[in-house]
């Protein structure tokens, strides 16, 4: 495999429409035809702002004009700095008229575009981050580009590379021949043709070399800002329980309390922000993004399996009001993001002004217990943000409050909702956040998981309800007749070819839902959206899957995004997909290249492991003994229900309550009991009757 040592630092900088009556507005652009809240935002801008589309590029080789493409999400704070600045500003509204054609891209409706800018802007400077501005030649291949940059410095770039562009083109041209090998050959695949042997020793390795970086006072990494990274968590928990690595369970339940306690969890209305500024998880980046909180739902289900902390519970029964309550549309389907910024009482918009605290506000709604409140959320020199105000943090737990203040812990929960309801009426009375109302069928499938998981874990008949609701939305909405998924929806449109995350991520989630369904119907779909990737995704070359299908325009390059994120790479989730459909339906083809993917990334895990947890993660399943759990019978859904009530992360479910003809099921129903067969590779134990036997075999 090529490689080319990128780490990922598009973390460092990291925005509903506005007034569609634009006789109320100075200017208007072609952006007011867009679905897009981000787009919409700018519609009104007096920059000649485009969207991206065969139409626009076409424009700028026709005019032999340079492009300027700018890449930002509506949840995005500095993309609204520099809108303010720079965007709406007239003067620098003429220059980027008369010398370019603008466009504004929606990252999260097209991860393609800015994928390929943000390599461009990660090879020239070494980072990244939104918004995200490029200058691209007529052809689109780019020649420049920067993160945000006030007024100024703006003008005078734009300035000179158009200078440069009408004296001397041909230094541009030459440039971004250049840059273009080197955006080609980032994301790139070669197969690794050495035979594939997976090792626990690898992992032990790669886990050694990642704790280097483990913080393990505050939890998370040793550094700030500190993203909550799910699937980093996730499989660190799996890694230490299956182990019995304590030192490593107690760094991961660290990192889970401290994230639970901080700023970064919203305590009044519940739900992750996207990350924290800081290294004790207090002071968050106040966007909350909806596949944040979709993963840490799931990840924080696994953990009170394993746990039974009551904390981790309160996480997701209070993420999952808060996203019924603010992030979820009447058929079902979730939107995208809440924005950092809200008006102040001053009409200003300003980073956080929903979500913080003054003292003296604090005493008049407390009174006479804000003594005990202050303690608790820290209304003190530990909680204190900046200009007087404080983001609520815990620094105890209740046991230490209970004993300081001498109450019992019935006493404590009831002043506890008393708080949170009093803090939660008069929020509601502040400017809420900007909603971000578009639909995405990967982050759904993100949340779609998330309710499933915590059904599977906490049991609420409610939690599976919203989850089957969203999957009928994801098949009647965005699954085309031609097999294919729409990757936006947003006022009963939905335009954009899905990507290879959508498609990972709605086959991920639908077979976790036939886990704990038996509904045949989501192995299925899960099985032909599976087979329309190999159509229409899959390299040969390299027994990879491109991020963009075959059906989609051609960009400066086609990736291969296989590096996990904040968001598992679409390939890693897409391997352990193949892997698990395998064992389903038996299907060689499957298998062979789940292992081929796994080999093709081995190389680079060592080197930087936390950039490959879900990867690592696949590779604990042919590590150790994989399980495939069997139940067929009348009573399979019971018995279901009972096995999940036990963390074990190596084992997959098939279960029927009728004759079957899957390869786990086939002549295997009986009409007087409800059998349960434990299988390793095809071999079965003796079937047994009570799920407790079951689980011995599996942990024996």
């Amino acid at each position: 495999m090529k490689h080319i040592a990128l780490l990922l630092t598009i973390f460092i900088l990291s925005c509903k429409g506005p007034n569609s009556e634009t006789e109320k507005n100075q200017y208007t652009n072609n952006l007011i035809n867009e679905t897009s809240p981000y787009l919409l935002q700018h519609a009104h801008n007096p920059v000649n702002w485009n969207a991206w589309n065969e139409t626009t590029l076409a424009k700028a080789k026709a005019e032999n004009k340079l492009i300027v493409i700018s890449v930002g999400y509506a949840a995005c704070h500095w993309c609204h700095v520099m809108e303010h600045e720079s965007f709406e500003d007239s003067l620098v509204a003429q220059t980027m008229n008369t010398n370019f054609i603008n466009i504004k891209v929606d990252r999260e409706e097209r991860p393609d575009v800015d994928q390929v800018y943000m390599n461009a802007v990660q090879l020239m400077k070494g980072s990244g981050g939104w918004p995200l501005n490029i200058v691209a030649l007529p052809d689109g291949r780019p020649v420049w580009g920067d993160t945000y940059l006030p007024k100024d410095q703006w003008t005078s770039a734009l300035n000179q590379i158009s200078k440069l562009y009408t004296e001397n083109p041909e230094k541009l041209i030459d440039y971004a021949d250049k840059l273009e090998e080197g955006i080609k050959s980032i994301d790139m695949v070669t197969l690794n043709t050495d035979e594939p042997i997976f090792e626990s020793s690898y992992i032990v390795s790669a886990v050694k070399n990642w704790s280097s970086q483990f913080d393990n006072k505050h939890g998370g990494t040793n550094r700030a800002p500190k993203f909550m990274m799910p699937n980093n968590y996730h499989f660190l928990l799996r890694y230490a329980y299956q182990n019995d690595n304590k030192k490593l369970q107690d760094y991961v339940n660290l990192t889970l309390t401290k994230m639970a306690y901080g700023g970064v969890f919203d305590h009044v209305g519940g739900g992750f922000s996207r990350y924290s500024t800081d290294i004790k998880w207090h002071v968050p980046h106040f966007e909350k993004m909806l596949y944040d909180n979709g993963q840490l739902v799931s990840l924080y289900a696994d953990a009170y399996l394993i746990t039974k902390n009551k904390l981790y519970k309160d996480v997701i029964i209070e993420t999952l009001k808060y996203v019924k309550n603010e992030m979820t549309a009447n058929n079902g389907a979730f939107y995208s993001s809440l924005d950092a910024d809200s008006k102040t009482p001053k009409d200003k918009l300003e980073e956080g002004a929903f979500y913080v605290w003054q003292k003296e506000e604090l005493k008049t709604l407390f009174k006479d217990g804000f003594d005990l409140f202050s303690d608790y959320y820290n209304i003190n020199n530990y909680g204190l943000w900046e200009h007087n105000n404080y983001v609520l943090i815990r620094k105890d737990d209740d046991a230490t409050i209970i004993k300081k203040h001498n109450i019992t812990q019935e006493e404590l929960n009831t002043k506890k909702e008393n708080w949170k309801q009093t803090l939660l009426d008069n929020r509601n009375k502040r400017s809420k956040p900007r909603l971000d109302d578009k639909t995405l069928t990967s982050w759904n499938a993100l949340m779609l998981k998330g309710y499933i998981d915590a059904y599977r874990v906490l049991g609420d008949d409610n939690y599976l309800a919203s989850a089957e609701k969203n999957a009928n939305f994801i098949i009647n909405t965005q699954l085309r007749k031609d097999g294919g998924l729409n990757h936006n929806f947003k006022n009963d449109v939905s335009n954009i070819n899905g990507y290879l995350e959508d498609y990972a991520t709605t086959i991920d989630a639908f077979i976790t839902l036939y886990e704990n369904t038996l509904n045949e119907k989501w192995l299925n779909t899960a099985k032909n959206l599976s087979n329309y990737t190999f159509n229409h995704f899959f390299d040969k070359t390299s027994g990879m899957f491109y991020f963009t299908s075959n059906q989609d325009e051609s960009l400066v390059s086609r990736s291969i995004e296989y590096r996990d994120n904040v968001i598992p790479a679409s390939n890693s989730i897409m391997a352990k997909n193949l892997f698990k459909l395998s064992h389903y339906y038996d299907d060689g083809h499957y298998a062979k290249t789940a292992i081929t993917m796994l080999n093709n990334v081995k190389p680079e895990i060592q080197e930087y492991p936390s950039g490959y947890s879900n990867w690592l993660d696949l590779m604990l399943n042919y590590v150790n003994p994989f399980y495939e759990v069997a139940i067929v019978g009348d009573d399979a859904k019971q018995k279901i229900t009972e096995l999940n009530k036990t963390y074990i992360p190596n084992k997959l479910i098939a279960g029927s309550t009728a004759d079957n003809t899957m390869p786990l099921l086939k002549n295997r129903y009986s009409p007087d009991e409800t059998l349960i067969y434990v299988c390793v590779n095809k071999a079965c134990k003796l079937p047994v009757l009570e799920v407790n036997k079951a689980i011995k075999l599996i942990k024996q």
